[in-house]
């Protein structure tokens, strides 16, 4: 090794690139796939292969490296298939100023947003999700994801007017 290059396969520069892309390649899985136990096995795994390989992988690279080979065993577990996304509501206390009529109507629109969400193409869920849930930014998507911002910019798009269509009957 060259004097002051840092060597992933140094336990300590392998645990800082891990604590700083687990929780992201964590929460990208799990908005692909819409199962959290899934998307910890695949990030354990992924991180597996990054330490076997480690003497082979740039340390420049390790980020990219690891997101690849998540996403291709996330391929590979499915088989191609379509995933559905998920959500499971979170149950809320009733408020003692909120009339029942007005519960019910709320959780009928997070019903029929959710089910919208899930409903939207995997490609602009994805993004959706990372954008309003992790709140990344679109530059920083485009990066994880591997396509251009204006790419993310796009799919936010298309999801913000499929989700305009499903609300706006909502009266």
């Amino acid at each position: 090794m060259k004097e002051g290059i840092e060597d992933l396969c140094e336990e300590r520069v392998y645990s800082k690139v891990f604590r700083e892309y687990n929780q992201t390649l964590y929460n990208y899985l799990f908005y692909k796939a819409g199962n959290a136990a899934l998307a910890q096995d695949i990030t354990q795994e992924a991180f597996t292969k990054l330490w076997q390989k480690c003497a082979e992988v740039l340390l420049g690279g390790a980020k990219n490296y690891v997101f690849r080979i998540a996403n291709n065993l996330l391929i590979n577990e499915y088989n191609h298939q379509k995933v559905v996304l998920k959500f499971q509501a979170t149950p809320q206390k009733e408020k003692d100023h909120q009339s029942p009529e007005f519960l019910l109507e709320e959780k009928e629109f997070r019903n029929r947003l959710e089910a919208a969400i899930s409903a939207l193409p995997e490609p602009q869920r994805v993004v959706f999700l990372m954008s309003r849930i992790d709140k990344k930014t679109y530059k920083e998507i485009a990066e994880i994801i591997g396509i251009s911002k204006q790419a993310v910019e796009k799919r936010i798009y298309k999801a913000l007017d499929s989700l305009r269509l499903v609300c706006s009957d909502i009266k």
